[in-house]
């Protein structure tokens, strides 16, 4: 035995090896996703590629810890409160319930929790697309008290999600206006086309609008919106299919950017 320890963890959903001395500093870890040993000292490459033998599968490149990438540095120098990603699917409706729950009693279920679990929906969907090279960002603020429900991130573009709870009802949409059973028509589209045009002057790239209905009983658009994308929430990851648009190092550039709040405050 080399006295070496193995240590699993995970660092931003992704599992990591770390190999330490038995004064437990790290000398090593292994990146099981980007099958590839880093090194802190090439003086114990071959102690550290035993300690690992029982956990590696396949072939692995071995060497020093790359260079961190200007978007990486970019985010690793981000205040903590500035950075966006932490946020979970509808957040700012989640901290609106924590400070007024509202009656404890109401003969109509409150809106908000709703419009929170369309929310829900359909950001753990899109949360599934992340190991795909995709990154989602959620409860994005906007000057005025707005928000963008969802930015979508990856190689095939960039997406502005907007949610709708439409559960067991029926849905008409007829470009602006939008029908939710037998409510009045209201013009939901200019929202989610105004989301996606305030992302791509923020971000100088384009953003595509996309409404995403949870639960419709029944959809009828007679004539394709223009420029909006209308999906269910069981259709969004669909997306990640869509590719050939950006390089994976505009995609993280573009995150990188997109995860400051400050980029935000003037759109």
């Amino acid at each position: 035995m080399n006295g070496l320890r193995v240590i699993p963890t995970w660092r931003h959903g992704r599992e990591r090896l770390y190999v330490c001395l038995p004064d437990g500093r790290n000398i090593a870890w292994y990146d099981r996703e980007a099958a590839r040993v880093n090194l802190l000292g090439q003086d114990r490459e071959d102690d550290v590629l035993r300690a690992l033998g029982p956990f590696i599968t396949g072939p692995v490149t071995v060497g020093p810890p790359p260079v961190p990438t200007p978007a990486e540095l970019a985010r690793l120098a981000l205040h903590p409160d500035d950075d966006l990603a932490p946020n979970r699917p509808g957040e700012a409706l989640v901290v609106a319930l924590d400070r007024d729950p509202g009656p404890t009693h109401r003969l109509r279920p409150d809106p908000r929790r709703r419009a929170l679990a369309a929310e829900q929906t359909v950001g753990d969907a899109l949360d599934r697309l992340d190991g795909a090279g995709w990154h989602a960002l959620h409860s994005v603020p906007l000057p005025g008290g707005d928000r963008i429900h969802h930015l979508l991130i990856g190689p095939g573009g960039l997406y502005a999600v907007h949610s709708l709870h439409a559960r067991r009802q029926r849905v008409r949409i007829a470009d602006p206006m939008i029908t939710l059973g037998r409510r009045d028509p209201y013009p939901l589209l200019h929202r989610v086309r105004s989301d996606a045009d305030r992302a791509s002057y923020a971000l100088t790239a384009e953003v595509r609008p996309v409404l995403a209905l949870v639960d419709p009983a029944t959809l009828s658009v007679p004539t394709a919106p223009r420029e909006v994308q209308v999906l269910t929430a069981a259709e969004v990851e669909g997306l990640s299919r869509r590719g050939g648009v950006l390089k994976p190092a505009d995609v993280e550039a573009l995150h990188a950017t997109a995860r400051d709040r400050n980029t935000w405050t003037r759109v």
